[in-house]
């Protein structure tokens, strides 16, 4: 597997632990300009047909913490531990399994022998068509993909899910109320398998949006992804999505405006 290189200001500050709250994007209380939504919708209109807007999925477009609660209480089952029957989506706060274990009452002392068997377990479910169906609509996100295709423009949702998730993607898609992908108006790119890292499949991924239209804007949780859509697509309007990450402590470029969800201001 390859990696991308990672530019120096890409990389997590030597000084926080993964265990601190600064660590984590979602936690530095980064300030959000929900307007910036207006903005793009404005500009995807002045392109129509020509413009392209880019969204990621997870802890972008979608919540998959029902996916991860609903595996936990599944991993309760296998194990046993009728603890872990309890599991619910708001135990989640970001990819640890540590911190929801915690939440149900799992003591200090059960954690290391506990943690690799629900991880095990959650490998072997999370990244499925079957598991990823349980996903849910991020606030104002169905609204906001159905105005973005109003304006004329396309849309591509852009994802480091590989092939094997397409089908339970698209059933969420439909379930949720998303424009499902016609490969006309509505694109889905996907890794072909799950072995490529999404940093590089993201980079890859540049060649064939650009040959699609003309990037309007780009939506992405994960800094280094939104990071590099910032200085490949010069002119598209990048928008960080305040949810959570995969806590590299790595920070979005500060000309990148964020939001928490897509809910626009005064609809």
């Amino acid at each position: 597997m390859t990696k991308t290189s990672i530019p120096d200001h890409y990389r997590r500050d030597p000084d926080k632990k993964p265990h601190e709250p600064g660590y984590f994007t979602a936690a530095q209380g980064r300030e959000v300009d929900p307007a910036v939504l207006d903005r793009v919708l404005s500009r995807a209109t002045a392109l129509g047909p020509r413009g392209l807007v880019i969204f990621d999925l997870d802890s972008t477009l979608l919540n998959n913490k029902p996916r991860q609660a609903r595996i936990v209480r599944e991993a309760g089952q296998a194990l046993d531990d009728p603890r872990l029957l309890h599991s619910m989506a708001e135990h989640f706060t970001d990819w640890s399994v540590e911190k929801p274990l915690r939440k149900l009452g799992i003591s200090d002392d059960e954690i290391p022998t506990l943690v690799p068997k629900v991880r095990r377990f959650w490998k072997q479910r999370f990244f499925t068509s079957e598991y990823c169906q349980d996903d849910l609509a991020i606030a104002g996100a169905v609204r906001y993909v159905h105005d973005v295709l109003a304006t004329g423009s396309r849309v591509v949702y852009c994802t480091g899910r590989h092939e094997g998730m397409r089908a339970g993607t698209v059933t969420c898609f439909a379930r949720e109320g998303f424009p499902v992908p016609d490969d006309d108006r509505v694109h889905l790119m996907m890794k072909p398998d799950l072995q490529e890292h999404d940093d590089d499949f993201k980079v890859r991924a540049r060649a064939p949006l650009a040959a699609l239209g003309l990037v309007v804007a780009a939506f992405d949780n994960e800094p280094i992804h939104i990071n590099s859509y910032f200085e490949h697509f010069h002119d598209a309007q990048c928008v960080h999505m305040l949810t959570d990450d995969s806590a590299r402590g790595i920070a979005p470029h500060p000309q990148i405006p964020s939001i928490r969800d897509f809910n626009r201001i005064g609809s």
